[in-house]
């Protein structure tokens, strides 16, 4: 269930709140080989099915980069900011892969508001505790701590 909040204050006022998990997103054969494409990263272990099949992953996996990216469209299913006059992705505190995301699988993505915080001029950074999750596995395919800033 999507987060609604009206202008900064009501950002401020969430402060340590846990957004929750977003709907399951499959992970295509065919996003990981368009991903590959827009970034020339060809590597086999992510677009070659014959030869992963034999690899460390038992198939291909999508690239971390790919996981990473898909945070975007996820978190928004999450927080919905109104009443700002614009949105920016700021950056990453830090980003570990601790384990691959399999072609055919599903990922959801999991969220904390870790901070939020008044910065100038007129604006609200977040610090967001992100965790992407993979079905059925124990253990995560990404935490992230990612920022966000919010401008009235």
């Amino acid at each position: 269930m999507t987060m609604i909040v009206n202008g900064l204050t009501e950002l401020k006022e969430q402060a340590g709140a846990d957004l929750g998990a977003s709907g399951w997103l499959e992970i295509t054969q065919e996003r990981i080989d368009q991903f590959a494409d827009a970034t020339n990263d060809h590597q086999w272990i992510h677009v070659d099915p014959v030869k992963a099949a034999d690899g460390p992953f038992g198939r291909t996996v999508a690239h971390g980069y790919l996981t990473l990216s898909l945070v975007v469209p996820l978190f928004f299913e999450l927080l919905d900011v109104k009443g700002v006059k614009m949105s920016i992705n700021y950056g990453l505190n830090k980003v570990r892969f601790p384990a691959p995301v399999p072609a055919g699988s599903k990922i959801r993505l999991a969220a904390v508001l870790a901070e939020v915080e008044e910065v100038a001029p007129n604006g609200v950074q977040i610090v967001a505790d992100l965790t992407v999750e993979v079905e059925g596995s124990g253990k995560p395919a990404c935490i992230a701590q990612a920022l966000y800033r919010h401008y009235a």
